[in-house]
């Protein structure tokens, strides 16, 4: 999967990042390096599902899979 990622440096210092495809998907960085593994952090989150919160019956599967 490949997603756009708009960076913006910040006012008091570092930058920020959003990611548009993913509403709510935010972070930042003092440094870039830091702000790059903060993006990967913030995406994963984001795209995360507690399966548990999500009734599922006895024939119902649950697949994990990469995009």
């Amino acid at each position: 999967m490949k997603l756009k990622v708009v960076v913006h440096t910040a006012e008091e210092g570092g930058y920020w990042a959003e990611v548009p495809a993913i509403p709510g998907c935010f972070t930042q960085g003092d440094t870039w390096e830091e702000l790059l593994q903060n993006i990967y952090e913030a995406i994963e989150a984001c795209l995360s599902v507690d399966v548990e919160s999500v009734q599922i019956k006895p024939e119902d599967k649950v697949l994990e899979i990469a995009v």
